[in-house]
């Protein structure tokens, strides 16, 4: 499949903090996965939210009470990866906070929040070992090719 070089990408912040990655940045991400994972993204939206919003999504749909810095929902109902549609919904403060935790600059931080959801969106998983590292390496790779 040859993966259109634009999908249309949304970024929201709910929060009253400044987000230290931009829509360009997030679009040049979506680019680089779908030329790399063989997909296309329909569309994403991006939402940033406070930890008390995270919980809320966390426990509503996943029936787990507890921040996390990314919940990812796909939408469309196709069995390929063309045309990808979903809504990755970041908690800005525990993104930031995990950049100090890593010694990572924010805008690293960020960047490999996104990457990570939307690997997710594409099918990648991460509840096994196996399956983390693999994420993991991914990760990376599109780090490093930003």
């Amino acid at each position: 499949m040859a993966a259109p070089s634009h999908a249309n990408i949304e970024v929201f912040n709910e929060t009253d903090n400044r987000l230290p990655i931009s829509r360009a940045d997030c679009q040049a991400i979506v680019t680089l996965i779908m030329q790399h994972e063989d997909c296309s993204f329909r569309f994403v939206e991006v939402v940033y939210v406070d930890e008390e919003e995270i919980i809320r999504i966390n426990k509503e749909y996943l029936d787990r009470g507890y921040v996390t810095d990314i919940i990812s929902f796909r939408y469309d109902e196709t069995d390929d990866n063309e045309e990808i549609e979903g809504t990755l919904f970041c908690c800005l403060p525990r993104i930031r906070e995990q950049a100090h935790e890593f010694n990572q600059s924010e805008k690293k931080e960020f960047q490999r929040i996104l990457i990570h959801g939307l690997l997710h969106l594409v099918g990648y998983d991460d509840q096994s070992d196996d399956d983390k590292k693999n994420m993991s390496s991914r990760e990376n790779f599109y780090l490093d090719h930003i």
